[in-house]
């Protein structure tokens, strides 16, 4: 049995508040879910999900310490045969606890407590250490440096992509020149022979 919380037991004393929370354990994995106070559902939860980690082992000494609890033999079957391996994936967590609201008459809170069954099972989170993260920070830096070398080796392209355009539109200015000098000589010899035509003429022909 848990420890004894502070303030009023929920009997007139130690052995009927038992009584009361082994009751009530009987009552939950017979029916799956009850309602009852939500006073009562928070002393019942600790107590059946210890009973539900006794019928996960499933030894001899497991079922006898829960049959100290839950005397229903017939319930203690259905825990240990049904109800346990259905959580075999679970470490905890068996129960869950709604508020229903006030009661009519006294106005006791209450609460409905059911066993957690046939639900997906969250995953953990992973924990990660000391060497996690050295070996995180060592798996980064080749990849930064990866990256950077990257990078200059496309400056670099870029840059031998612009020197040869650059070059490119140079030997296309030295095309044109050679060509706009050749046409010069050329216009210069015909000048000159078209002189030498008139000075080499007879004087009676003028």
């Amino acid at each position: 049995m848990p420890t004894p919380t502070k303030g009023h037991r929920l009997g007139g004393s130690p052995a009927h508040e038992r009584h009361i929370l082994a009751n009530l354990a009987t009552a939950l994995f017979q029916h799956g879910r009850i309602t009852t106070t939500e006073a009562k559902a928070k002393r019942l939860r600790p107590v059946a999900e210890r009973l539900i980690t006794f019928a996960k082992r499933g030894d001899l000494h497991a079922r006898r310490h829960v049959l100290t609890v839950v005397t229903d033999k017939g319930v203690v079957h259905q825990l240990f045969t049904e109800i346990a391996p259905e959580f075999s994936e679970r470490d905890g967590g068996y129960t869950r606890i709604t508020k229903i609201g006030p009661r009519k008459g006294d106005n006791a809170a209450m609460a409905v407590i059911e066993l957690v069954r046939g639900e997906p099972v969250a995953a953990r989170p992973r924990r990660r250490g000391r060497r996690a993260a050295a070996d995180a920070t060592t798996a980064a830096a080749p990849a930064a440096t990866t990256a950077a070398a990257e990078a200059e080796a496309d400056e670099a392209a870029e840059a031998s992509a612009a020197e040869a355009t650059e070059a490119e539109e140079a030997d296309e200015v030295q095309d044109v020149d050679d060509v706009a000098d050749e046409a010069a000589a050329q216009d210069s010899d015909e000048d000159d022979a078209e002189a030498g035509d008139e000075d080499g003429k007879p004087a009676g022909d003028a």
